[in-house]
């Protein structure tokens, strides 16, 4: 490809990337509130809509290295505009279909791809070609609260448009939406073609191979498994578990899910400002341990909402703030040529724990009658991430070295 074109500056990825991500992650950070009025509807259990969201995040991380290949490779702004395509047919799946198989598959496909293609992993590359290296923790942590951002406005948001236009129309509305300002933004992530850096030049197997054949970029992948079982357990279930447990307004969670994105705007700048800072890996221990000591308290103290409010704010700090360091360490480690790829085969593990967590949510709590299994998993796998990540080597590898 022969182009003369410049990079867009970082204030005008970050600004694009932001809207784009504030739409995706918001939009998929509120699908917990369909589970009980589209299980209702079509006569389902629990573990229906809960494996159709299951499905839809092991394939958000099946699809995300290879989405992350295609936007190194092709750019960010074709990835994106097939995502937003996909991304908003998938909602128009999930408010028309009936049939539980084609709902769990289509769901999985179409959103599971279209996120793939609109979320961290697809963005991730062209913040890092685009920012210095001094800023490009900085930079994610960012891109990170733009995230958080979307979760905190479009959670409100969603509730009422369930409301006043039920379920179904509330789909088609917001797939409109993601069409109508994702495709405008994408349209600024244009990029000039590669320019190939004097030294070792990688191809596409030899990066991937080089990655998984590092032991502390396994341990980030075993890290972010943790992070995905948890933060989607809460975010699908915590509106059915407060039902459950006597709190019936949903304005309770509605405003917990939001205060989880507000405090994670904070707490994702912020992690992103650190880890230009402090060592990147103890600063995601840290995260760690703190997830399963404030799951603990939460359980531990009598439910009302003012305690699912602190402990809402308290996850929210923790919520995103894994991605501009994780995202970091990658880039710091083996350079951002191939970036959107390895950041999408670390998320694949993500969505491993993502799918792990909302279907055992709905399949214990149909086996059991109880959250109580899967509140116990999430603290003892946050023990477990917070031990792994403390080895991790964050110094550049001499590969990347060598090629300046």
């Amino acid at each position: 490809m022969h182009t003369t074109e410049r990079a867009p500056s970082l204030k005008t990825v970050l600004l694009a990337t932001g809207v784009i991500l504030t739409l995706a992650m918001g939009v998929r950070h509120g699908f917990g509130f369909w589970l009980q009025p589209i299980s209702q509807a079509n006569g389902w259990t629990r573990e229906t809509y809960s494996l159709a969201q299951a499905m839809q995040n092991l394939m958000w991380g099946a699809f995300g290295p290879f989405a992350g290949m295609a936007a190194d490779r092709f750019g960010t702004m074709r990835v994106v505009l097939v995502g937003a395509i996909s991304y908003a047919a998938g909602l128009v799946w999930m408010a028309m279909v009936t049939q539980p198989t084609l709902f769990v598959l289509g769901t999985g496909v179409f959103v599971g791809f279209g996120l793939a293609c609109t979320a961290f992993g697809a963005v991730s590359g062209i913040i890092g070609r685009v920012a210095p290296a001094e800023k490009r923790s900085w930079a994610f942590g960012i891109s990170g609260a733009a995230s958080s951002f979307g979760q905190f406005v479009m959670m409100p948001v969603e509730q009422q448009l369930i409301s006043a236009v039920g379920w179904q129309h509330a789909f088609y509305i917001l797939g409109a939406l993601i069409v109508l300002l994702m495709v405008p933004m994408a349209l600024y992530l244009r990029e000039p073609a590669v320019q190939h850096a004097h030294g070792p030049q990688q191809s596409i197997r030899e990066a991937a191979s080089e990655a998984l054949g590092n032991r502390s970029f396994l341990f980030l992948v075993a890290g972010y498994f943790v992070c995905g079982f948890q933060v989607v357990f809460i975010g699908m279930h915590l509106p059915a578990y407060l039902k459950d447990k006597g709190i019936a307004n949903p304005d309770v969670a509605v405003l917990a899910l939001a205060l989880i994105g507000l405090f994670n705007i904070f707490g994702s700048y912020y992690a992103g400002k650190l880890g230009g800072r402090l060592p990147k890996r103890y600063l995601l221990s840290t995260i760690y341990f703190s997830r399963s000591v404030v799951i603990s308290l939460f359980l531990l103290a009598p439910l009302m909402p003012i305690s699912v409010y602190l402990f809402a704010a308290a996850m929210g700090v923790l919520w995103l703030s894994t991605v501009p360091l994780t995202n970091g360490i990658i880039a710091g480690v083996f350079g951002v040529k191939h970036m959107s790829m390895l950041a999408g085969i670390v998320f694949f593990s993500h969505q491993l724990g993502s799918f792990l967590g909302v279907w055992l949510g709905g399949y214990l709590y149909t086996a059991t009658g109880s959250y109580d299994i899967v509140w116990g998993i999430a603290i003892a796998l946050g023990v477990m991430a917070g031990l792994v990540n403390l080895p991790i080597n964050e110094r550049p590898l001499a590969r990347v070295q060598a090629a300046g």
